[in-house]
């Protein structure tokens, strides 16, 4: 068998780290494969560019190699902020757009790393896929690619050939899941332990902080955002809500997901299960106590919400967050 070709593009203003994270990770599972006895080919990793030279964010020099055919492609993230140009930033790395269209054309799988996802969303890779990204800029892809179908609490998804994933250190979830696929559940796992990453995440709602995310353009979706976050026990009545905005049912439903990439009431359960983690690592407060305190009478629904935003049940999500703020000496 031939080794596995992993190309990563390099381009202006990408993230160093993102450019050698994944390598890196898979350079470590090789070592732990072949120390398990696994005879299978190590990976080959080239970072390519179109470019013949390439200053990463930061001002790091990457040497790079011309484009080749590769098997899986990599797609690492670039330094966005809130006041980028991002029209302008993205027309700048037409060369990358095109050669990351040109790769999925011949059948490379393509993998976005964070706000990697803009670019491969610009060669037209997601239209009509599930895709995710940085939950910080979910709100920001969602307005400019709505042919998307965005899933901003994921950590990993992939659609057809094309895997896009989460902020950061989401490309260690995404390195674990390839060595997974590709030397089994046994090499990733000691991979995990060797260098110190979760390997049970699913989830990046944990992690989310509303106060964080860019406001431009969502002053009406923010007052919806804060209305619903005072009234999270309240049952869900969109009339009511529409009403209290002084708009239609139907305007409502089309503003607030024009602007948050989401309806009001799947925005409702994120903001309640936010809360509830909350209360999950800093009380000592009952899981039905605190599925009541953020609207729902029946715990065990509650439960299978909480499962399905955060990966984990709320019972096993407080034995994790809740040890590591007692550990940081938080008393809750």
């Amino acid at each position: 068998m031939s080794p596995l070709r992993v190309g990563v593009l390099a381009y202006p203003g990408c993230f160093a780290s993102e450019v050698f994270g994944v390598p890196d990770l898979l350079a470590m599972a090789a070592h732990v494969a072949a120390a398990q006895g696994s005879v299978r080919p190590a990976h080959e990793v080239t970072v390519i560019s179109p470019r013949r030279r390439v200053i990463a964010s930061g001002g790091s020099v990457l040497d790079v190699s011309a484009l080749r055919p590769v098997d899986v492609l990599i797609v690492p993230g670039f330094e966005l902020s809130p006041t980028l140009d991002l029209g302008r930033a993205l027309a700048h790395l037409g060369p990358e757009v095109a050669s990351i269209r040109s790769q999925a054309a011949s059948g490379t799988a393509v993998v976005s790393i964070c706000v990697g996802a803009f670019l491969v969303a610009e060669a037209g890779l997601l239209d009509g896929r599930e895709a995710t990204t940085s939950w910080l800029f979910a709100d920001r892809f969602a307005r400019r690619y709505t042919g998307v179908r965005l899933r901003p609490d994921s950590l990993v998804v992939t659609d057809r050939g094309v895997t896009t994933t989460a902020a950061f250190s989401a490309m260690y979830d995404f390195a674990l899941q390839f060595i997974r696929e590709h030397h089994g559940p046994g090499v990733a796992r000691s991979t995990a332990r060797i260098a110190l990453v979760d390997d049970a995440r699913s989830t990046q709602a944990p992690y989310v902080d509303s106060r964080l995310i860019p406001t431009v353009g969502r002053e009406f979706s923010l007052g919806v955002k804060r209305w619903l976050d005072q009234n999270l026990s309240a049952p869900y009545d969109l009339p009511a809500l529409a009403q209290e905005f002084h708009v239609s049912t139907r305007t409502m439903l089309r503003r607030f997901g024009d602007e948050a990439g989401q309806s009001p009431l799947a925005y409702l359960h994120s903001a309640r299960v936010r809360r509830a983690g909350h209360l999950l690592e800093t009380t000592d407060r009952t899981v039905t106590s605190i599925a009541a305190a953020v609207g729902y009478r029946d715990a065990g629904a509650f439960s299978d919400i909480f499962a399905r935003h955060t990966g984990q049940r709320p019972r096993e999500y407080r034995a994790k967050f809740r040890r590591r703020c007692d550990e940081n000496g938080s008393t809750g």
